[in-house]
């Protein structure tokens, strides 16, 4: 249970810090390495528990879908998940399920950068926290928590907990996001010093 909160929050935080690293700084290899620290996390989680792998794999294909996949820590990042996702295979999931949360995470990726999605205070902080997918992940965690036995083939409910698992992944991508420019200041620092 620490070990799948700690690596959430991790996989949030590199997630994130891979992103900026690229987007603001240009800094491809600290966005590789980054983006790779990241999958590691999801990756264990993705061939460990369904509910991490839904989810992790609906980000995927909502990214993809909304040609967001465009810099090479994207691209490696993509190639070493699905690299893990073939080697150790993945729990079995709910074809409907994933779909949900695919077409939840897309909506929150074309959301996220278009403006004119953004006219009412309420809309902008919707997409702004990309809040589809966690409405989506605390509807199943709720049908889930009520031990309601799904009686549509592929449609399959998640554990409550993974609710607070997928809080602590973006409360930690949120945290690199607000932090990012004095880690990296600090780390071109530290990089100065050893060289």
């Amino acid at each position: 249970m620490l070990l799948e909160a700690a690596l959430y929050a991790l996989s949030g935080f590199f997630m994130k810090f891979s992103d900026d690293s690229m987007d603001k700084k240009n800094n491809h290899i600290l966005g590789v390495i980054s983006g790779i620290i990241c999958v590691i996390g999801i990756g264990y989680l993705s061939v460990t528990f369904s509910d991490a792998a839904t989810i992790f794999l609906a980000i995927l294909l909502g990214t993809l879908l909304s040609a967001k996949v465009d810099k090479l820590g994207h691209m490696t990042a993509l190639i070493v998940f699905v690299a893990i996702l073939f080697i150790w295979g993945i729990p079995s999931i709910g074809i409907i399920t994933l779909a949900l949360c695919t077409v939840a995470a897309w909506v929150d990726e074309v959301g996220n950068d278009r403006k004119s999605l953004k006219q009412t205070k309420i809309l902008e902080i919707f997409f702004k926290y990309r809040c589809a997918l966690k409405i989506m992940v605390l509807i199943l965690c709720i049908l889930g928590g009520l031990q309601i036995t799904s009686k549509v083939t592929g449609l399959n409910f998640f554990q409550p907990i993974t609710f607070i698992y997928f809080i602590l992944f973006d409360l930690a991508y949120e945290l690199a996001g607000l932090k990012f420019d004095s880690i990296y200041n600090g780390l071109q620092g530290i990089y100065r010093v050893i060289r």
